[in-house]
């Protein structure tokens, strides 16, 4: 090769990356024509590793540090490359930089609701939301696993890829884990403890390491969430009797008094005034049983028309302001009620 050729030959003398844009995980140093001169320097900061690649066969991995690319600290190269001149002359090799920082605070959701299996309500619908921190632990299976040859590969670009490894190891990892729903709502570190295991595994085959992992909200759909409401409402207010179903029955009479309360004319409004209104407060009375009663008062002797007229009116208007204090009925209908109870007594 004459002087002239050698002059017109370029080379690389250090190559280093300055990381000069945030969210780049896989930088391909820009090699074009460029040659790197034996003898040169490649500096890999903290937070970084490069690999050398040899017509598309990772040949060298390296971490942070200054190093000197000779025989010496590129043997693997030399081997492929089979030189018998000891770098004498210049040599190409693609050369990647990776980025090991850990990639905090990044979201994840479960964009569609993951069903499972329930001991407590048999299937259920579950959405999840949370944050996950990831860094690039293995460089050469991200190369050959995900980032490729590529001149970039960006944070958002593996993102997409890991939100369904997330989603499909969440889902795996739940529906076998046998964790009701409301342990797992109760509970959030249980059940990221229960994905975190998992998905370290998945990712790591991708060259990738989970550092964190956290559910922040589990929750049902709407519509779940209504009935969920409404059963628990029941065992609440209607669950005091030792059979459920009818302490659920209990509870929807209970829950229709403020609806029929809303209708003109109250309570004493429904059917034809006063006896109508009677007739719903002898219905609640017998639904909520001993929950307005003492269910172990013996029965009293038959008394007088008059008497029992007068006793009757008296346990309704007890009745009446047990509901009230129980937030049952408005005030406004305690009142009408009690003005036509107390007439009727009074005469």
């Amino acid at each position: 090769m004459g002087i002239g050729s050698f002059i017109k030959k370029q080379f690389i003398d250090v190559l280093q990356w300055n990381e000069e844009v945030d969210g780049v995980l896989a930088w391909r140093y820009p090699m074009q024509d460029f040659e790197i001169q034996n003898g040169g320097v490649l500096v890999v900061r903290e937070s970084q590793m490069a690999v050398f690649v040899n017509e598309g066969q990772v040949a060298d991995v390296f971490g942070p540090g200054t190093h000197k690319l000779t025989t010496q600290t590129l043997p693997l190269l030399t081997n492929l490359k089979n030189w018998d001149k000891l770098f004498d002359s210049p040599f190409k090799s693609d050369v990647y930089f990776f980025s090991t920082r850990v990639q905090t605070g990044r979201k994840w959701g479960t964009p569609q609701p993951i069903t499972i299996r329930d001991k407590d309500f048999d299937m259920v619908r579950v959405r999840a939301f949370g944050m996950f921190s990831y860094r690039v632990a293995d460089p050469r299976l991200f190369f050959k696993e995900i980032s490729g040859t590529r001149e970039v590969y960006t944070r958002d670009e593996v993102e997409e890829q890991l939100r369904g490894i997330l989603m499909a190891t969440m889902a795996s990892s739940l529906g076998g884990a046998q964790v009701p729903f409301l342990d797992m709502a109760a509970n959030q570190a249980l059940m990221a403890q229960q994905v975190k295991g998992d998905l370290s595994t998945a990712f790591g085959r991708y060259g990738i390491g989970l550092d964190e992992f956290n559910v922040a909200s589990v929750s049902l759909p709407e519509e779940l969430q209504a009935a969920l409401d409404e059963r628990i409402s029941a065992g609440m207010k209607g669950g005091m009797g030792a059979d459920k179903m009818a302490g659920f029955t209990r509870y929807q009479v209970a829950s229709a008094i403020p609806m029929a309360a809303s209708n003109e004319g109250g309570l004493a409004g429904i059917g034809a005034g006063l006896g109508a209104g009677m007739t719903v407060g002898q219905m609640v009375g017998q639904a909520m049983g001993a929950g307005l009663a003492p269910a172990a008062a013996p029965q009293a002797a038959p008394a007088a028309p008059a008497a029992a007229a007068g006793d009757s009116i008296e346990n309704r208007l007890e009745k009446l302001k047990g509901l009230l204090d129980k937030g049952l009925i408005s005030a406004a209908d305690y009142d009408s009620t009690k003005a036509e109870l107390l007439k009727k007594l009074i005469g």
